[in-house]
């Protein structure tokens, strides 16, 4: 038996022959990937393709994959949160570099270019409302990275020590990490409609992101500390939910990860969008253009 061969209990395929969560098999996969959040917002992204060939939906897993003028793009909701994504992208790097015959890691690998299309809110007053942020670095709070080898070739130590020291980290938490963007995507989307910003990436939505209902929390001033933090004349500008563990699990596995943020509140101000599906409906059109470009 091949020493690589990985038991099904690990590597669980279906009778169908597709991988098991994103239910897809591997000639369903383009290379370049678009990820959002929410399910629904798949059929916004693929009703600008002008073919479809593949449609698949397992639990909150929904992709679609197609041609943009004439460039064949997947894409796929993670659902919500850092777990979501380490089931996503471990899933993704098995369509195409795990041969499912053998169940053995394939001789030549595949590097994909995922690109998120998320919702995020500002952190700093200067953030408009409406506009769009590119995560140059994303801060996990999360501790997804944590259970995996090799991290420290991909995590900005002193950027996160500075973190820890500046919020006075409490250590009950899971120890922040900072993961930078993919060089060559950062350049392919940035432009002077994009704002380039540091994003910090929640565990939850509530608590975590100091929103308080009921229960009480026990760092009432994080988003305070998180608004004045500064590394070497850099600020954090947004939080949301997925960011830095795509960048941290498609370095480890060989990827290429962008993180765009269509900014619909601003929680220094207190404001929100009045028109957010507008808006990514603005940065669906605008990531697209820039894919193919």
């Amino acid at each position: 038996m091949d020493s690589q061969y990985l038991q099904p209990s690990e590597l669980i395929i279906t009778p169908e022959g597709k991988i098991y969560h994103l239910d897809l098999a591997p000639s369903q996969l383009a290379n370049t990937i678009i990820t959002v959040g929410d399910p629904g917002r798949v059929e916004k992204v693929s009703k600008y393709f002008d073919t479809i060939e593949t449609k698949a939906l397992h639990r909150e897993f929904k992709t679609h994959t197609g041609t943009y003028k004439g460039k064949r793009i997947t894409v796929i909701s993670t659902g919500i949160g850092p777990d979501n994504i380490d089931i996503v992208f471990n899933e993704l790097d098995a369509l195409v570099n795990i041969d499912f015959k053998r169940r053995a890691q394939k001789e030549k690998l595949t590097a994909l270019n995922i690109f998120r299309i998320g919702t995020s809110g500002a952190l700093t007053p200067d953030i408009n409302v409406d506009s769009f942020l590119v995560s140059s670095l994303g801060i996990g709070l999360d501790n997804v990275l944590h259970y995996y080898e090799e991290t420290d070739k991909i995590v900005n130590r002193d950027f996160a020590q500075s973190f820890i020291d500046h919020t006075q980290w409490n250590p009950d938490n899971s120890v922040p990490y900072a993961v930078e963007a993919d060089k060559d995507l950062l350049q392919k989307v940035a432009s002077n409609k994009t704002i380039k910003g540091i994003t910090i990436t929640n565990v939850g939505f509530y608590g975590p992101q100091g929103r308080v209902l009921r229960a009480k929390l026990k760092d009432e001033n994080l988003n305070d500390k998180l608004t004045s933090f500064r590394y070497k004349d850099q600020k954090i500008t947004n939080l949301e939910m997925e960011t830095a563990t795509m960048y941290g699990m498609a370095k480890l596995l060989g990827h290429k990860a962008v993180s765009m943020n269509a900014i619909i509140a601003n929680r220094a101000t207190g404001d929100f969008s009045s028109n957010a599906a507008q808006t990514i409906d603005n940065l669906i059109q605008y990531t697209l253009n820039k894919i193919v470009a």
